[in-house]
């Protein structure tokens, strides 16, 4: 029996990459939104430590309304436009950055349209419903091979939660290739969410209704469940870049009671 802690080691092209590594995120909703901002501080930080730094691409189809508001970080003014111009315009001209929002949901349907076809070397969904997580697993299949390093597809973070609770999975979207170790049982495969818990969420429901105010929105979603689900699942990131391997693939998250549950690798 192999009793050695097992790690998934970084895939080395994040750690030394030869060209800003291309994040697409779906979903600019609560925790979405959320994660741009992240995702602006990390890059900020991973160039001021001479990393070459992130490319974003922010994929979202919704329009701003009033019940947005308060959960979701956006002004009386950008009421009526899309959820990712908003944003990114904001976090451009706040970070000096040069991301790109898309007014397109990613999926299997559009993605001959999407700037490289989708691909990007790290995914990032923040998504609402159960059949668009099965829509991305069946897009990210497609989008697996390249010939170029800046657009070949290593990872998949998926996000979500209830009104209180929330999880967050990293996933390979193929085997990563780890180096020997004496010290450490290394996994070159994490399993994408809809493989390894494939059973529960083919259980669940889908509900996604849009809220007509924000009252009736946090009766869904608890007002700091979005960002506190952000705020961890970047940190699970920023560990792969800045540590190079982790022994921890995800989390469970109940804010109720102030409770997370680590997964670990293998």
């Amino acid at each position: 029996m192999n009793t050695l802690k097992a790690i998934h080691y970084t895939d080395n092209y994040l750690i030394n990459p030869t060209n800003p590594i291309t994040v697409t995120l779906i979903g600019a909703g609560g925790t979405g939104s959320r994660m741009l901002t992240e995702l602006a501080r990390m890059n900020h930080s991973l160039i001021a430590l001479g990393h070459t730094g992130l490319q974003v691409n922010l994929y979202d189809n919704d329009i701003i309304t009033t019940a947005n508001q308060g959960r979701q970080l956006f002004a009386d003014a950008e009421v009526g436009l899309y959820k990712s111009v908003a944003l990114m315009n904001r976090t451009n001209r706040f970070f000096g950055t040069n991301w790109k929002a898309s007014t397109e949901q990613f999926s299997t349907v559009n993605l001959k349209s999407l700037p490289n076809r989708g691909r990007a070397n790290i995914y990032i969904s923040c998504v609402d419903t159960i059949s668009a997580r099965f829509d991305i697993a069946n897009a990210l299949q497609n989008c697996a091979y390249s010939n170029w390093e800046r657009n070949k597809s290593l990872y998949w973070l998926d996000i979500g939660n209830a009104q209180n609770t929330g999880q967050a999975l990293l996933s390979t979207i193929n085997d990563i290739k780890q180096p020997s170790s004496k010290l450490y049982r290394t996994v070159s495969n994490l399993p994408l969410i809809t493989e390894e818990f494939k059973e529960l969420l083919e259980a669940q429901t889908d509900n996604n209704e849009p809220s007509c105010s924000l009252a009736e929105a946090l009766e869904k979603q608890d007002l700091f469940i979005n960002s506190t689900l952000a705020n961890m699942g970047a940190s699970l990131l920023w560990k792969l870049f800045r540590e190079g391997m982790t022994e921890y693939k995800g989390f469970f998250l109940n804010l109720a009671n102030f409770r997370s549950q680590p997964m670990m690798v293998g």
